[in-house]
């Protein structure tokens, strides 16, 4: 496999003793302060180089280093000046940091410690800003990525490889300590995490401000996520920030800046009318990584969607590995018959086809002509182990304008940056899938938005006082879920009252219908927060610029590169162009000689096996669905029901035919059964009762007293819809 720098580390001593992680939370805005205590215990000096993932939007601020009693704070500069600086400080004997994201990835960055001598200890305390991503159950998202899988270099790729030093979980050196401070204007209720947690600590009566500690000793196993309840969470609300005092008026940092967080809320008539039409593409990796629970579960998944599809749409599934397959040779028109053919391929896959390559197949999808009145919908699933990242984004961008892309990181280590990216170039909704998740209630998430109206025509309007200007800082808006938040950042130029207000309108046209939610919020800004909101404004405008730079050429290329650096250096955040650098030019003795490089591993994930448990009921009674949305009454109906065939047909009211008896006592079993998973059959429920209606059955009722005698339920006519 051309596996992307995995350089395993040999039996030497390891300089990283321990990691600590403060979080921040306001809002839904994250501060992290990372610390990384290093101690040279060889009898040489030493460079310790150490590759680890970060989440891919977070704007990093701040990188210092400590040595004793003496703190050198890095600054930002162009990369090439940087890496420069940094090898003439080590030639000459003094002491250097590094730090520098990825050029191929943005969640990958590489902290380099140069020179620590004999004996000798540094702590290192890096600082980022990152948005919270609001999850199906109104939960705010945080994840600390702890795991860095190898990524996959395509064949021929001509970039540089990422040299990551990996070591198995449960083998790594050093330690890690998590702790986080939660505050808000609504009260914290919960906070939860896929790792042991101290129980919640409230700081007053209030509850809303909150600390949570990880319990000792993680295993690195996983990524760290943390979901953070508020009470009645989602309310647009805008923050407005002051201004650093230093930086010059006009400028970016000497600015207020504004973050408006916006949740439209669509008419309940056109959330109600599911679409019947668009063309679904399904792509699933099935890479080696994708082995055991994860292909299996992905498999489970397909089989719900394709259930729940509405008749009259088109389809087709694609996977890939080192080269892709697809079921069709061009989508195809749902119905039991298509239905069937791509299950029974679907039961054959496994994750057998090497590699992640996943350029050439999104290339052979997009080169398909889109389909008179069915709006292209792409649903992609990967473990994420690309090397191509930005190539990959870029493609979905430049074909934004003809689909919606819906992605899903699965498992441990799952690319933060390749994920979200999809997802935002694509106008989709990004989803991460951890090893202990089911994946079936994310995924319908999102087949529930794909199911939602495009919002077209989207736009914002300010209305601000006499004197002050808006600037916008992030791309315009592309798409709209009902439920799902928006943040606008800008940039707010000129002088007002202390009492003024300012009011953003967003207008989108919705089915045809013109719609608008309004906002209005005191342009007076809240007291000292540590500019969050500017960085990450200014990560926001440095990514649209990234994107820019690659598709410029040219003298126009050299220009945008420009200002990214400009920019980067302004605001003091990093990005592809520039470094932090920091040289200790202190009056230590110049060091005499070469220095040892150490590479500092980071954990792969180690891919649970669980043993396969029995077949779900769920599933076994969804596969017996057909196309249409109805159940027939057979044996496998019954027993998917746990009934005998002889009981069913003799429970059977006289007038009514089979299909009617078998999709009734399917409904009352789901309502009756698994109303914990209703998220995840809502769908095929809705399609089996449109089914129902349309064959104006006699005696509804009567099956459903029928039905509940024989299931030992009381499921309501009304609950069911029909």
């Amino acid at each position: 496999m051309n596996c992307c720098g995995l350089l395993n580390a040999e039996k030497e001593p390891v300089p990283l003793k321990s990691v600590e992680v403060e979080l921040e939370v306001r809002d839904h805005v994250a501060t992290v302060v990372s610390t990384l205590n290093y101690e040279n215990k060889e009898d040489k000096p030493l460079e310790a180089v150490f590759v680890f993932p970060l989440p891919g939007d977070a704007a990093v601020c701040h990188f210092s280093a400590k040595i004793g009693q003496t703190e050198i704070v890095a600054e930002v500069k162009e990369k090439q000046k940087a890496r420069e600086e940094y090898d003439d400080a080590l030639s000459s004997g003094q002491q250097a940091f590094l730090l520098e994201e990825s050029d191929q990835s943005p969640d990958i960055f590489s902290l380099s410690v140069g020179s620590l001598r004999p004996g000798e200890s540094a702590s290192i305390r890096l600082e980022y800003v990152t948005e919270l991503a609001v999850q199906a159950d109104e939960g705010l998202r945080f994840c600390l990525p702890a795991v860095l899988n190898p990524r996959y270099q395509p064949r021929g790729s001509e970039d540089v490889c990422i040299q990551v030093t990996s070591v198995p979980a449960s083998l790594v050196p050093y330690s890690l300590s998590f702790s986080a401070r939660v505050s808000s204007p609504r009260p914290v209720s919960k906070v939860e995490s896929n790792c042991p947690l101290d129980a919640l600590q409230y700081l007053n009566t209030e509850q809303t401000q909150a600390t949570v500690k990880l319990v000792g000793g993680h295993k690195f196993d996983r990524d760290v996520e943390l979901l953070i309840y508020y009470k009645d969470a989602h309310q647009p609300t805008a923050v407005v920030e002051a201004g650093q005092a230093s930086a010059k008026p006009g400028s970016l940092m000497g600015d207020p800046v504004v973050m408006l967080s916006l949740y439209p809320e669509f008419p309940q008539a056109v959330m109600s009318s599911v679409a019947s039409c668009g063309e679904f593409v399904f792509l699933l990796d099935r890479s080696g990584s994708m082995d055991g629970s994860r292909i299996k579960s992905a498999r489970e998944t397909l089989l719900l969607l394709l259930k729940s599809l509405p008749m009259g749409c088109y389809f087709n599934i694609y996977s890939f590995g080192s080269s892709y397959e697809h079921i069709f040779p061009k989508s195809v028109e749902y119905s039991q018959k298509t239905m069937e053919e791509a299950l029974k391929k679907i039961e054959e896959m496994g994750a057998d086809l090497g590699g992640t390559e996943i350029l050439e197949p999104l290339k052979h999808i997009y080169s398909q002509p889109c389909i008179p009145s069915q709006p292209r919908q792409l649903f992609v699933f990967t473990d994420g182990d690309v090397g191509n990242t930005k190539e990959v984004i870029h493609l979905v961008r430049k074909n934004s304008g003809s689909h919606r892309c819906f992605s899903f990181g699965i498992g441990e280590g799952a690319s933060s940056a390749l994920i979200n990216g999809l997802a935002k170039e694509g106008g989709g909704h990004a989803q991460f899938i951890t090893d202990t998740d089911r994946m079936q209630p994310k995924v319908m998430q999102s087949l529930r938005f794909a199911l939602q109206p495009a919002v077209m025509d989207i736009s914002v309007k300010w209305d601000l006082p006499k004197g002050v200007s808006v600037t916008a800082l992030s791309p315009p808006i592309t798409a709209l879920f009902q439920g799902q938040r928006s943040l606008v950042y800008a940039q707010l130029t000129g002088q007002s009252s202390e009492a003024a207000e300012g009011c953003v309108t967003v207008k989108y046209s919705l089915a045809g219908h013109p719609s608008q939610n309004q906002l209005h919020f005191s342009l007076k800004p809240a007291e000292d927060t540590g500019l969050p909101v500017h960085r990450l404004a200014a990560r926001t405008l440095i990514g649209s610029l990234e994107m820019e730079e690659r598709e410029s050429r040219g003298e126009q290329e050299e220009g945008v590169k420009k200002k990214v650096v400009e920019l980067s250096v302004q605001s003091g955040v990093s990005s592809a162009f520039t470094a932090f650098i920091a040289v200790n030019k202190g009056d230590g003795e110049v060091l005499q000689g070469p220095l040892v490089v150490r590479n500092v591993p980071t954990p792969i994930s180690e891919s649970s096996l669980p043993k396969q448990p029995p077949r779900d009921p769920l599933l076994q009674l969804v596969s017996l669905q057909k196309a249409s949305g109805c159940w027939v009454l057979d044996p496998a109906l019954a027993a998917a029901l746990g009934k005998t065939s002889r009981k069913v047909e003799k429970s059977k009211p006289a007038s009514v035919n089979q299909e009617v008896w078998g999709t009734i006592l399917a409904l009352i079993w789901l309502h009756g059964f698994k109303m914990d998973a209703q998220e995840e059959w809502e769908l095929l429920a809705m399609k089996a009762v449109s089914w129902l209606r349309a064959q104006n059955a006699p005696c509804v009722t009567e099956c459903v007293e029928a039905g509940n005698a024989l299931l030992g339920f009381n499921v309501q006519k009304d609950a069911l819809g029909i």
